[in-house]
Parts: C-alpha cells; structure tokens; sequence
C-alpha cells in the first residue's frame, strides 16, 4: 500500500476525488476519509471500516462556511463553533434534508443527524478545500477493534485502503461531543472541553 509525504497532496487529492478512501493522521488518532458528496466512496469506506451501515461517520469540515452548507446552525451552534472550533469539539446537529440524501441514517431515525469536527491541521483543511467536499472521517481501525496506532497496524487492520498519508499523531483525550439536535444540550461525551465551559459559553 503506498504511503505519501503529505507534501504529495495533489495525489491524494485525487484518490479522495476518484471516490477512494485514505488514512490521514488527526489531531489524535489516525482517521480513514472519504468525501461526502460521492455515495459510492461512502459505500467504500464502509467496507473498508467493517462498520454496521446504521451507524452514521462524522464530517469534517475546514470551516464555518461548510458546516452552513451541510447542517442547521442555530444561536447555541454558532456560539460553541465561535468558541471552540476548530479544536476537540464534535457538535451533532440536523443535517439539511436534501444534502447527500443518499445516506439516512439507515432509515433508523425520523432526522437526519451529523456529527461536525473542525480540527488544527494545516494539511487535513487544505485537503478538504482541495477536494472541494467536506470529509466523512473514522478511526483507522475495524468498527469494534481497537484503533491503530502505526502505519503498519493500518495497513494489516484496513488493507483495502487506497493509501496512507505519513504524519504523526498524539493520541490524546478524545474530542467532547455536545447534543444539538433537540430542544435540550447533552454532552454526550466528556473531553478535554469541560461541561462547565461549554454551558458558560451558551449563557453569554
């Protein structure tokens, strides 16, 4: 499997663009993309992850603009994007009903629902604005095993990706994820963004 410099960027451009699936190293762990405007790459990635198809993938996004383009943002969005992003945040939100329709969550849900991260990297946001789509994203792992920390892991656990994009990760705490979609706020996952400064935020 060929590995790239991430100074080889237009090739990898070009595998996302041709539907292909890529592992590129996150802000904490290695992550497998796929563009969201091609429902045959999203078939792809969920061959390559192993994944339930009623389990839905985040998206990554490089900027405000983008979330706009794919998710309803009201005052508490905004607000947390203003804040936090990018950075260790995930915000699930409301998709907006006619993008990339082809995928429903599985029909398992009368909404549907996204989970949005913005992160830090250089490499990742020129990716996506390069491809011109935001980005599904997961873990570099089978759906149920435990993430891979090596190019070398990746290769054995995902060998039907279409490439690997050398870089280093941290592997730090995973990004706090906060509930959207209804009338109440959920944190849904604790992370390095506490409770405290995301409610102290919404209540400016």
């Amino acid at each position: 499997m060929k590995r790239y410099k991430q100074s080889e960027i237009e090739e990898v451009v070009t595998i996302l663009k041709s539907d292909g699936v890529i592992s590129v190293p996150t802000d904490t762990v290695y992550g497998i993309y796929a563009r969201i405007n091609s429902s045959k790459a999203y078939l792809k990635l969920v061959s390559v992850k192993n994944r339930p198809s009623t389990k839905s993938f985040p998206v990554m996004c490089s900027d405000i603009e983008q979330i706009k383009s794919i998710a309803i943002l009201d005052d508490n969005a905004l607000k947390l994007i203003k804040a936090f992003m990018p950075g260790p945040l995930t915000l699930v939100l409301n998709k907006r009903p006619d993008d990339f329709s082809y995928i429903n969550n599985a029909g398992t849900r009368e909404t549907d629902e996204l989970a949005i991260r913005m992160i830090p990297s250089k490499f990742l946001n020129e990716l996506i604005e390069k491809v011109g789509s935001p980005l599904f994203l997961s873990s570099a792992n089978k759906s149920g095993k435990d993430v891979c920390k090596t190019l070398d892991e990746i290769e054995i656990e995902c060998p039907t990706l279409d490439g690997m994009v050398e870089g280093n990760v941290s592997f730090g705490e995973a990004s706090t994820i906060v509930d959207l979609t209804g009338n109440d706020i959920k944190i849904q996952r604790q992370g390095p963004i506490s409770e405290d400064e995301i409610m102290k935020v919404l209540n400016n």
